[in-house]
């Protein structure tokens, strides 16, 4: 069942085309993970789709009545307000203090209410952040770049997170990545784009296609990374596997 869709869709600025006839479906369920360099579009699609971004050609689609969760890139915080992880979460939308408290343990923040959000690390942030989108009960999370200011630990944690809130609640995943090496092995389809999309399929099938190696793989040998876990033995810590190229 299609949530949320673009066909043909063309996003201009100005005279300038930023997106040219993209079309892409999200299902139900499904972990989609948008790939691409700086400037290829990727925040403007996922705004286009989130109808932020107005489309000069083609349309998006959104089923009727769609919940929707929307982890931005950035948050910019004013360091000189105090906000606490609970007054956060009630912005917008006002909830309960059992739906708050919920929602920080579905993310691994129990505890954390009275929290200044200033205070948080970068991985505490993002996790805070996901649990505000989580409120939503949405059937598709759509997430800006989640893991961006991570280490490979915290990006490791937090895609196993995603993999999790998946399993537990069934929602899909739309995620832009800025890490062109490193994917969520739990991504049904990675679709790379730049201006228009290049490829798409299993990351196993991306990693070997000549357009994702012709646009990322300079100096990686076009080799795509993998996190992943064993489902069976070890929940603590991921296995990593094809990395070749530890950031350094």
């Amino acid at each position: 069942m299609k949530l949320i869709a673009a066909e043909h869709v063309c996003v201009r600025y100005g005279a300038s085309e930023v997106l040219h006839d993209v079309t892409l479906s999200i299902a139900a369920g499904e972990i989609v993970t948008i790939l691409g360099p700086n400037g290829s579009g990727k925040s403007t699609l996922l705004r286009a789709l989130l109808g932020i971004v107005p489309v000069a050609e083609g349309r998006v689609f959104r089923q009727a009545g769609l919940r929707l969760g929307y982890v931005p890139q950035r948050l910019q915080l004013d360091r000189s307000m105090p906000l606490t992880v609970r007054r956060f979460l009630s912005l917008p939308v006002r909830v309960t203090d059992l739906q708050a408290a919920a929602a920080l343990a579905r993310v691994g923040m129990t505890g954390q209410d009275d929290s200044q959000m200033t205070a948080l690390s970068g991985g505490q942030l993002q996790r805070v952040l996901l649990a505000r989108a989580l409120l939503a009960d949405p059937q598709i999370l759509m997430l800006d770049e989640p893991t961006q200011g991570l280490d490979q630990q915290g990006e490791a944690g937090f895609y196993r997170l995603i993999e999790e809130v998946r399993r537990d609640t069934g929602a899909a995943v739309l995620m832009v990545s800025h890490d062109l090496h490193v994917v969520m092995a739990a991504s049904d389809r990675v679709i790379c784009l730049n201006g228009h999309i290049c490829c798409e399929g299993t990351p196993r099938v991306v990693s070997t296609a000549p357009e994702y190696r012709a646009l990322f793989g300079l100096g990686t040998q076009g080799a795509l990374a993998l996190y992943q876990h064993e489902h069976d033995h070890d929940h603590s810590s991921p296995a990593h596997h094809h990395h070749e190229h530890d950031h350094a």
